[in-house]
C-alpha cells in the first residue's frame, strides 16, 4: 500500500506525511501541477491534495484530477462526492434541497426578469451570496427591495469580482484590532489595493446568475460542526461587532454544553446521506421555529489547535473529552478505503 500526497506546506498534508511517518505508512511526495502527475501517482493505491478555492490553478482542474483517479479506481482525498460541491454555494442549495436536509431557505435566479419578480413579492432583509468565496467574503445583508434591484442589474451586467480589494482591508484592520493579525497584515492589503492578487486577474467576474438567502435574525452566534470519519466536533462562532456575520469573525467558543445534541446529530446523518469523508458545516439557529438550518459546507476548513483539546463525538453520538487529531482520522480513512478495495 502506497499514499501519493502533494505536499502544501502549511496546508493538510504536513499532518498527513507526519501521520505515515510516525505509522510507518509508505507514502510519495508529488507534484500536482506537473503535467505527468498521472504516471507519478501510477505506483500509488491512493492520492490525496487538500487544494484551495484561493488558487486559480487548483480552481481550473483539481477536481478533475481527483476525479480522473477516483474514476480510473485509485482512492482520493477529497472524492467525488466529498468536493464536487466546493465553493459553490448554488451547487450545495440542489444538493441539500435534493437530499432533504433543513437549509437557510435560498434562492437562485438566471434571468433579470424572474429575479425582479421574485422581489416585487418577497419581503426583506435578506441575504447575498456570490457561489464562492469562504469567511463572509462575497456576502451582504440586503435590507431593501432598492438594494436588491441594484445588485441584479449589477449580475446581469458588468457583475461582480472575486475580489473586494476595499473589504480585504477593512477585514484585516477589524482583525488586528483584534489581535487576530499584525501590522505586516494590513500593509499587505494596502499593497493588494493596487496590486491585485493572481487569482482575481484571472477569474473573470461572476455574473448570469443572482442568489439569495433568508435572513435568520436574533443570532448572537452560528456554529461551526466539522465531521470527519464519521466523528464529528463543534463550536460557536460570535457574530462581528456591527455586523450580521459570524463566519470569519475569528471570535470563537468552545463550550462544548452550548451545543445542541440535535444539531450534531443533523450533521451526522447529513454526512452518512452524502457521503462525505469530511465536512465543515456552518449552521444557525432559527428560533421562530426551534431548529438549526445549514447555511453552506467546505471539505476544508481552517482549524485552530483548541478544537483538538476540546473533545468529539463519534459516529453513535457518544462524547470523547480527549485529545484528538482531524488530519489522522482522513488518512485513516483512505487506508480503510484501500484495504476494502
Amino acid at each position: 500500500m502506497k499514499i501519493a500526497i502533494h505536499h502544501n506546506p502549511g496546508g493538510f498534508s504536513d499532518r498527513w506525511i507526519d501521520y505515515c511517518k510516525k505509522n510507518h505508512i509508505d507514502y510519495k511526495v508529488v507534484n500536482a501541477y506537473d503535467s505527468d502527475i498521472i504516471q507519478q501517482v501510477s505506483d500509488c493505491d491512493a492520492f490525496m491534495w487538500h487544494f484551495s478555492h484561493m488558487l486559480y490553478k487548483d480552481a481550473l482542474f483539481a477536481k478533475q484530477l481527483l476525479f480522473s483517479l477516483q474514476q480510473a479506481g485509485k482512492k482520493v482525498f477529497p472524492d467525488f462526492n466529498t468536493v464536487w460541491h466546493f465553493d459553490d454555494k448554488v451547487g450545495q442549495k440542489y444538493l441539500l434541497e435534493a437530499v432533504g436536509v433543513p437549509l437557510v431557505p435560498s434562492y437562485v435566479f438566471y434571468t433579470k426578469q424572474e429575479a425582479f419578480k421574485w422581489i416585487e413579492q418577497t419581503s426583506f432583509p435578506k441575504v447575498f451570496k456570490l457561489r464562492g468565496g469562504a469567511g463572509a467574503s462575497n456576502v451582504k445583508l440586503v435590507r431593501t427591495k432598492r438594494a436588491a434591484v441594484r445588485l441584479v442589474k449589477k449580475a446581469f451586467g458588468k457583475g461582480f469580482p472575486q475580489y473586494d480589494a476595499v473589504e480585504n482591508i477593512q477585514e484585516r484592520w477589524r482583525k488586528y484590532r483584534l489581535g487576530k493579525t499584525d501590522l505586516k497584515d494590513v500593509i499587505k492589503g494596502i499593497v493588494r489595493f493596487f496590486h491585485k492578487p493572481d487569482f482575481t486577474k484571472m477569474h473573470a467576474p461572476e455574473k448570469g446568475y443572482i442568489y439569495f438567502q433568508e435572513f435568520i435574525p436574533n443570532n448572537s452566534t452560528d456554529f461551526r460542526v466539522k465531521v470527519v470519519n464519521g466523528k464529528c466536533w463543534a463550536f460557536q462562532r460570535s457574530v462581528r461587532s456591527n455586523d450580521f456575520r459570524a463566519s470569519g469573525s475569528g471570535q470563537l467558543v468552545f463550550d462544548n454544553q452550548q451545543i445542541p445534541q440535535k444539531m450534531v446529530l443533523s450533521a451526522q446523518e447529513t454526512v452518512k446521506k452524502l457521503q462525505l469523508q469530511s465536512v465543515a458545516f456552518d449552521f444557525i439557529h432559527d428560533k421562530v421555529n426551534d431548529t438549526y438550518l445549514i447555511i453552506e459546507m467546505s471539505y476544508g476548513f481552517g482549524f485552530d489547535e483548541n478544537e483538538m483539546r476540546n473533545g468529539y463525538w463519534d459516529c453513535k453520538g457518544q462524547f470523547h473529552n480527549e485529545h484528538f487529531n482531524p488530519f489522522d482520522w482522513m488518512v485513516e480513512e483512505v487506508i480503510k478505503a484501500i484495504q476494502n478495495k
